[in-house]
């Protein structure tokens, strides 16, 4: 049996919060169909990738991803502070390397697939796809992993950071975060290299 490792990220744009890349192992002939017929109300099943998706729609299949006898997944976070060190672009690559190992799969036993963007260590096989996370069945996968492992992670941060409202924009650059940030400053958890025009003291909330 071949099979096929997907890798998408979650959080690349956000002003706050950890970028987070999703993986997911799976066999070449998972059907992953029968997997996107849980959200679709009508007609064939097609994939979307977690954006296209609702909140419900992805827990749905996240659950479906965790609990699925034939799929491994694994998520790994890179934190603001790093981000602002070392980059976006960096810091996905490496929480890319960080998701892979967590896996504990041999890299001569499969093929990585990526969307646009993404890259892992060269002893992995690799291919990337613009747009893979609404062609390429296991970077849909991926995309729904990174999406809620990063979704829940910055909604159990909101209890923290309070004022910011967290469990709402998630950290992403919304006028209600702008808002607040310029009211506020940044927290912590914000990326000085992202917030431009915004950037004020650090506040410790």
């Amino acid at each position: 049996m071949r099979y096929q490792i997907g890798v998408d990220e979650a959080g690349r744009g956000a002003l706050a919060g950890p970028v987070c890349v999703g993986v997911v192992l799976m066999p070449e002939d998972f059907n992953w169909e029968a997997a996107f017929a849980m959200v679709t109300r009508r007609g064939v099943p097609r994939l979307r990738d977690s954006k296209q998706l609702s909140a419900q729609q992805r827990d749905i299949l996240y659950e479906h991803i965790s609990t699925h006898g034939r799929l491994k997944h694994a998520a790994a976070f890179v934190e603001a502070h790093v981000i602002d060190e070392i980059g976006i672009v960096n810091a996905a690559h490496e929480a890319a390397a960080l998701a892979l190992t967590s896996l504990a799969v041999s890299h001569s036993r499969v093929e990585v697939l990526l969307d646009a963007g993404l890259r892992v260590p060269e002893k992995w096989q690799q291919r990337s796809f613009v747009r893979g996370d609404e062609t390429i069945p296991v970077i849909a996968l991926a995309s729904i992993v990174a999406k809620v492992s990063r979704d829940r992670l910055m909604e159990e941060l909101s209890s923290r950071y309070a004022p910011y409202a967290l469990e709402t924009h998630k950290g992403y650059g919304t006028l209600m975060h702008r808002r607040i940030i310029s009211r506020l400053g940044l927290s912590d958890i914000h990326r000085t290299s992202f917030c431009g025009r915004l950037r004020l003291s650090r506040k410790t909330v």
